[in-house]
């Protein structure tokens, strides 16, 4: 987040999203180090949560989170559930910012919100990111973000007090739930190729081979690098996390790693810039980590495609109806962005026979 494009000051009172007055009397009296006045910087790579970064009086820079403006669907965006999560991971050595305070007094900021720790480093969600890093840094770093899965997918849930978190079986049959009724809630019009993979993979549920932590949107685009030791610095954007089947987020890493068909370029995926290994040698490293039997990996990609069309369509509406609050974006890449998955999903579903 050290980069400047990341970041979108504002110069008003009262940011969209903030409550300047009641929050800043909050974090003084709740947040270690927390010296008024503040300043609100929106960090503009989020597309859901609203992120903040927020720096005092001494130059201090904290993280705030919250919802993202306006209606929301049951169960999403819940700050106290990642917060949790965040909480928990962080006494593993998995890479997470430190969290600070959580405020779920809806009187200070009109939503729960969130406080942690700012980290530096850089977020990779474009071709020309991507570039950025040393030729020589893409291949270990590549493998240190696979590590850090296999070290997430290893940790005791019981262990870190997750061990209510969520329901531990039927993981995926509970997700295509799920998200087939988030498709019914969100949607902007009729879309086919989702009804049929909905049903394709509902007819070919795996079994579930034991249960962890499954962040549910694992990719470069969601982790801070370190682009100078090559290493991941720290794991974001826990919102989709549950527990469950770990081979989701390893079918959801292909979704973001270039495989040469131009079809499936995806403009926040970083590896088409090139240098980086390929999704098998992926598979190959996770597998070796993990002992995990990936053979039936595709069934996981094709979920992963077609549960992305179905959270791309939500925001897709959610920009529709000014719930994203003053952030610019070009709302017709996510209608053709959806459509593409769907296809890509479909197509996937198709090659199971």
């Amino acid at each position: 987040m050290s980069t400047p494009d990341f970041i979108a000051p504002f110069s008003s009172a009262d940011p969209p999203g903030i409550q300047v007055d009641p929050v800043s009397r909050w974090l003084s009296d709740h947040i270690d180090g927390a010296v008024a006045p503040f300043t609100w910087d929106l960090i503009a790579g989020g597309r859901s949560n609203l992120t903040f970064c927020v720096t005092g009086a001494d130059g201090t820079r904290f993280v705030l989170r919250r919802p993202p403006l306006g209606h929301v669907l049951a169960t999403a965006h819940d700050m106290a559930r990642e917060y949790k999560v965040i909480t928990a991971v962080g006494l593993t050595d998995v890479p997470v910012p430190r969290t600070l305070g959580l405020c779920i007094d809806i009187d200070v900021n009109g939503a729960p919100f969130y406080v942690m720790a700012y980290v530096d480093g850089v977020v990779l969600d474009s071709v020309d990111k991507g570039a950025q890093v040393a030729v020589e840094l893409r291949r270990p770093l590549s493998e240190h973000l696979v590590d850090v899965l296999a070290d997430l997918h290893a940790v005791d849930i019981d262990a870190v007090g997750l061990g209510d978190f969520a329901k531990r079986d039927g993981y995926v049959e509970r997700q295509v739930k799920r998200w087939s009724t988030q498709w019914e809630n969100s949607k902007t019009r009729e879309l086919p190729a989702i009804d049929e993979v909905a049903v394709a993979l509902r007819s070919r549920i795996p079994v579930q081979h034991g249960v962890s932590i499954a962040h549910g949107d694992y990719r470069f685009g969601n982790c801070l690098s370190n682009v100078t030791t090559g290493r991941i610095a720290a794991v974001l954007d826990w919102e989709l996390c549950t527990l469950g089947d770990p081979l989701a987020d390893v079918g959801y890493l292909g979704v973001y790693w270039f495989d040469g068909e131009d079809s499936n370029l995806r403009s926040n995926d970083p590896t088409p810039a090139g240098g980086y290994p390929l999704y098998t040698d992926l598979l190959e490293r996770y597998a070796l980590r993990t002992g995990r039997d990936l053979s039936g990996i595709d069934y996981y990609v094709a979920f992963a495609c077609w549960r992305l069309a179905v959270i791309s369509e939500g925001v897709y509406a959610r920009y529709l109806h000014g719930a994203m609050g003053d952030q610019l974006a070009d709302i017709e890449q996510f209608k053709i962005g959806v459509d593409g998955l769907a296809e890509r999903a479909l197509r996937a579903v198709r090659r199971l026979g």
